[in-house]
């Protein structure tokens, strides 16, 4: 039978137990779930080994990265957005009679044969990672019509009454045949967003609309605006989903979400505040879909990238991540826990909130309300016999002692601070109440980092500077660096459609990697100054911030004037 034959080949390749296998299949009947996927739910097997195995046995195709593919224009125009992001499939090759399509479900037969219908050609299944699919689909799918002009067009007046019904947990922003207009316009604005690749949604009240900005790559861009009189129902819509009192207009408010897109799940941090023309409110999506990245994708030099590694390995110390809000920060502690994370060490993290779920590491989320803060999860986590500790962030002298005492007492932790550069790290934990001694013989290293906007690839041109004008000159100027140092010439984005016209998609980060050694030790100890341990540290070789900006400039990478914005801050 095929299930025996299934078990045999899980024993022997996977090498998972009999009791293991028999759950399995047992969860399989129960629940109607695929076999893969009570594997991948039930932590029996990584999504990846999961995936290797079945292409192994039903001799299809693996790929991890979907970086690059071009989608065949037919798919998009006849599989609806919603088939495609539920069934979490898409076509990454045809040649006019078989369409090759991702999918990360390989014993889910039906919406493939499904598919093979809409499209009018054979399939033939590639096993991907379910998080690079849904990447490409919101790639592939950015430029159709989003379903908000259809949403604003369907508002009508009683829509309004009783809108503040209540909702589902976690409510799926596909499922919209059966809604309300106004709940509809707020399920496409949040995926339109997911597809744009926007961090934050922005409703901005003015007197006579509502306006929709997305942050998108770091930079806000106006899309959709609202009719004002939808203002208030959408107000008490957004306020619904994040479980807010609708009648509170005067105060500011907070909320949280937890949203579906078919089978992937998104947490939305939802912000009130009373503004001139009525209530503002911003959305901070954090996508669960989106892959966690590994040390060597962050955009990290060699050098840096070595240093970095050199000290994961310490078995006790603090590294300190810091920049700004939205600078990249979580992701580079994320990829130094995936590096270090093995059964071996007992890894703890608390953060507000837990981002993304990481196999094998134990996460908390704060919770101020009923005590639990970065201090106090910090303190129980010394009871949990710990080998490594990350805290979401040092915002007080509480926290601060607490994560460098666990670090003098054989413990590695990794935390992040909100300072300019990495020198003013130092500092500010002596301003804050730390003792130098503590600090000094704690601190392991700093990394200071920003995310700066990278050359759209689809409409990258290259000009010699004489020809972009003299602001162009200028900004080369200010960077110190010559003309002739672009011998190809300058890198910049025309603008198209797919990166609205900007010149720019996605982000990589630039990087200042400080070593606390012997020298930056008794700097310490002595109070020295944040431009004392900078100037010291830039003799002995530290790369700043606009160092790594600039060999990202002159690889073709990014701007000048891009360069320029980031790391006005900085000093040389």
């Amino acid at each position: 039978m095929f299930e025996d034959r299934i078990r045999e080949r899980l024993l022997k390749t996977a090498g998972l137990g009999d009791e293991q296998i028999r759950d399995a299949l047992k969860i399989e009947r129960e629940t109607g779930q695929t076999l893969d996927q009570v594997l991948v739910s039930k932590n029996l097997l990584s999504e990846e080994r999961c995936l290797n195995f079945f292409g192994d046995f039903l001799g299809l195709e693996t790929r991890n990265s979907l970086e690059g593919v071009a989608v065949p224009g037919d798919f998009v125009q006849n599989v609806p957005v919603q088939f495609a992001r539920t069934h979490g499939l898409i076509a990454i090759g045809s040649d006019g009679r078989t369409a090759k399509v991702a999918t990360s479900r390989p014993l889910d037969v039906q919406p493939m044969d499904d598919l093979a219908t809409m499209m009018g050609l054979e399939v033939e299944a590639v096993l991907v990672p379910r998080s690079e699919i849904a990447n490409l689909i919101n790639r592939a799918y950015r430029h159709k019509a989003s379903g908000v002009d259809e949403a604003l067009t369907d508002l009508e007046d009683q829509d309004i009454v009783g809108l503040a019904s209540s909702i589902e947990e976690s409510e799926d922003l596909l499922d919209v045949a059966n809604k309300a207009p106004i709940i509809k316009l707020v399920n496409m604005l949040l995926f339109q967003a997911l597809k744009l690749r926007a961090s934050d949604i922005h409703l901005q009240p003015y007197a006579d609309r509502l306006q929709v900005r997305m942050r998108i790559d770091g930079v806000l861009y106006d899309t959709e605006s609202i009719p004002k009189k939808a203002q208030e129902a959408i107000v008490s819509r957004v306020k619904v989903m994040g479980k807010m009192d609708i009648a509170e207009r005067r105060l500011p408010q907070d909320g949280r979400a937890s949203i579906r897109i078919g089978d992937g799940d998104v947490d939305v941090r939802i912000s009130t505040v009373p503004v001139q023309n009525g209530e503002r409110i911003v959305f901070r999506i954090l996508d669960k879909t989106t892959k966690v990245y590994e040390l060597d994708q962050i955009g990290l030099t060699e050098d840096n990238y070595k240093i970095i590694r050199r000290y994961l390995s310490y078995s006790h110390g603090i590294i300190f991540v810091t920049g700004p809000t939205g600078s990249g920060k979580t992701t580079t502690l994320y990829a130094g826990l995936s590096e270090i994370n093995s059964p071996q060490l007992n890894i703890l993290t608390i953060e507000d909130p837990v981002e993304y779920a990481l196999d094998g590491i134990s996460q908390v989320g704060v919770n101020a309300k009923k005590g639990l803060t970065f201090a106090a999860g910090l303190r129980s986590f010394l009871r949990q016999d710990p080998d490594v500790m990350m805290v979401g962030e040092v915002r007080d002298a509480e926290t601060a002692d607490i994560a460098i005492r666990a670090a003098l007492t054989g413990h590695l932790v990794f935390s992040t601070v909100h300072t300019n550069d990495s020198a003013s790290t130092v500092t500010r934990m002596l301003d804050i109440g730390i003792e130098p001694y503590l600090v000094s013989s704690s601190l392991l290293l700093v990394i200071a980092q920003r995310l700066i906007r990278t050359i759209c690839p689809h409409c990258r041109e290259y000009a010699a500077p004489g020809e972009l004008g003299e602001k162009l000159l200028f900004q080369i100027e200010e960077l110190r660096l010559q003309p002739e140092q672009f011998p190809n010439g300058v890198a910049m984005g025309k603008g198209c459609d797919e990166c609205f016209h900007s010149g720019f998609s996605g982000r990589t980060a630039i990087y200042e990697v400080l070593p606390i050694d012997p020298t930056i030790q008794a700097q310490i100890v002595d109070k020295a100054t944040a431009s004392d341990i900078k100037r010291g540290a830039l003799e002995r070789g530290l790369r700043t911030l606009r160092m790594d900006g600039l060999e990202k400039l002159l690889a073709g990478q990014t701007t000048p004037e891009e360069v320029l914005r980031v790391t006005q801050l900085d000093v040389m």
